[in-house]
């Protein structure tokens, strides 16, 4: 069955995702109408004048964390509003805690019908967000960043381009690294020689034989 891919995402910064959603591989697949991406400004769903959507820790410390109401808040009325077959979104919570995003991620990623990303800031979100709220936590590395923004972009991108119909070249998907757990062979094109640098004699030899079984060496 044919569905579009929505997805919801959840910042503080919805201009930071104009320029990464805006062009490409991501913008065509829109265009296609294969995916459907909205951002939404998490302060939005703030009560007080002040739009407040942090707080300080229980317990004392630096910084401050994202409040839990607000989320869930903004959870629930973004859910209210969107019909899909079964019935179901997938919320994630980018996090450096969460478990560490893969290709075989992405690909199960691309084919759930609505996704919601909390991109989280600040010292961190409350942590009932992630255990009462979240179906997955996702961290795209053993690093930290300022924020959620980033790995939100970076989960979205790798799913996207999973989706039946958005490349141009559906058979590049089967080489691709990282696709079977190895990385992809050396790619090479013109000139066939520059500065001494050399394309290697195998790929400019015909056989194919010999061509497949160096790229299988080379993953």
């Amino acid at each position: 069955m044919f569905f579009v891919l929505t997805i919801d995402i959840l910042t503080l910064f919805p201009e930071m995702f104009a320029g990464p959603f805006g062009s490409s591989i991501v913008k065509r697949a829109q265009e296609k109408g294969l995916v459907s991406i909205k951002i939404h400004n998490l302060r939005d769903w703030a009560t007080d004048k002040y739009k407040s959507v942090d707080d300080h820790p229980y317990g004392g410390g630096p910084g401050m964390v994202m409040r839990v109401d607000v989320v869930d808040r903004a959870i629930q009325d973004i859910k209210s509003k969107i019909q899909t077959s079964n019935n179901k979104t997938k919320v994630i919570l980018t996090d450096a805690g969460g478990e560490k995003f893969t290709q075989k991620m992405a690909g199960e990623l691309a084919r759930d019908e609505h996704l919601i990303i909390i991109c989280g800031h600040y010292e961190g979100v409350d942590a009932r967000v992630e255990e009462q709220i979240a179906d997955e936590v996702i961290s795209v590395g053993d690093y930290v960043l300022s924020g959620g923004e980033l790995p939100a972009m970076t989960v979205v991108d790798a799913a996207v381009r999973l989706i039946p119909g958005v490349l141009g070249n559906e058979e590049s998907l089967t080489e691709e690294s990282h696709n079977d757990g190895e990385v992809e062979y050396p790619q090479y094109t013109r000139p066939e020689e520059y500065r001494g640098w050399r394309v290697p004699d195998v790929l400019l030899s015909g056989d194919h034989k010999k061509i497949g079984a160096w790229r299988k060496t080379k993953r």
